[in-house]
């Protein structure tokens, strides 16, 4: 058997960020900006304000204008709460996000609860999670959101599939596993606790792996020819003291056996942050994540 297909996050999410840029210059042309403002606690997190400078700069390139809230690492909850309820009262803010981590003691979930649903470009605030629980429009978690489309880019009909997620988490796991539901898949929920886990996986016509562990599911675990799509980022130290970034599949094996593979990093990364960007356009306009 040859080996699987990549599933390329960059490719298509730059196939996305040129959507995004036309819908922006439409907006713009109409006298309307896009505009998203992002929350960043300053503890000196240098992987954090790099994120945010990256975004930044992608954000220019298609026309959206971008402001960071930068608080000072002292802040507690009801310094960052405030900020994001200011935020909301304002009309020309179309977006809301907050950068992660918090300062200890400040509980994330009852900052985002706070965000309005309809800036919520996360897809966090526990509203637009049970919209798409319900079915109804919202903005759909982003992660969740770019694990579906990377799998849809294959080409296979999700009607009837059988979808086998690895990992339950709140920002993962359950909202892919919902949304592979509402394609009308047949999906089954697990994690690394679950009894036949393998059997389990190597039933699956499509493998998402967001468990958080390593290279935990192996060539073996794999059913010949399916779709696997590997959420984890995990830095593993190396004998030299430097560290090396993996997923959740141990990639070299899976490759083998798979029909399609996302790979780690490369993958659902890049194309997480263009549904990111997707959900600021579709905040502006006024509507919700097309799924």
């Amino acid at each position: 058997m040859s080996e699987a297909q990549i599933i390329d996050g960059k490719a298509l999410a730059a196939r996305y960020r040129e959507e995004i840029a036309g819908r922006v210059a439409a907006l713009r042309a109409l006298v309307r900006t896009v505009r998203l403002d992002a929350l960043l606690v300053d503890d000196g997190d240098s992987a954090a304000r790099q994120y945010a400078d990256s975004q930044r700069k992608t954000c220019e390139k298609l026309g959206i204008e971008y402001r960071l809230h930068s608080l000072p690492a002292s802040s507690g909850f009801d310094d960052i709460a405030g900020r994001v309820l200011l935020l909301n009262t304002q009309d020309t803010c179309h977006a809301i996000m907050v950068h992660m981590p918090m300062p200890q003691g400040v509980d994330p979930y009852e900052v985002q609860r706070r965000i309005d649903p309809d800036k919520d470009v996360e897809g966090v605030n526990p509203a637009n999670i049970g919209n798409v629980v319900y079915g109804r429009s919202s903005l759909a978690p982003c992660t969740a959101l770019a694990t579906l489309r990377m799998v849809r880019s294959t080409g296979i009909d999700l009607r009837g599939a059988r979808c086998v997620v690895v990992g339950a988490g709140d920002v993962v796991g359950k909202p892919i596993a919902v949304l592979l539901m509402r394609q009308e898949a047949t999906v089954i929920s697990c994690n690394v606790h679950t009894q036949g886990i393998e059997d389990l996986a190597r039933s699956a016509d499509v493998l998402i792996a967001a468990a958080g562990v390593p290279e935990l599911v192996k060539g073996d675990w794999i059913k010949p020819g399916a779709v696997v799509v590997d959420v984890g980022v995990n830095r593993v130290p190396q004998a030299d003291g430097s560290t090396r970034t993996v997923g959740d599949v141990a990639f070299d094996e899976a490759r083998q056996v798979a029909g399609f593979i996302s790979p780690v990093p490369g993958g659902v990364g890049p194309m997480t942050v263009a549904m990111l960007l997707r959900n600021v356009v579709a905040a502006a306009e006024g509507g919700s994540s097309d799924l």
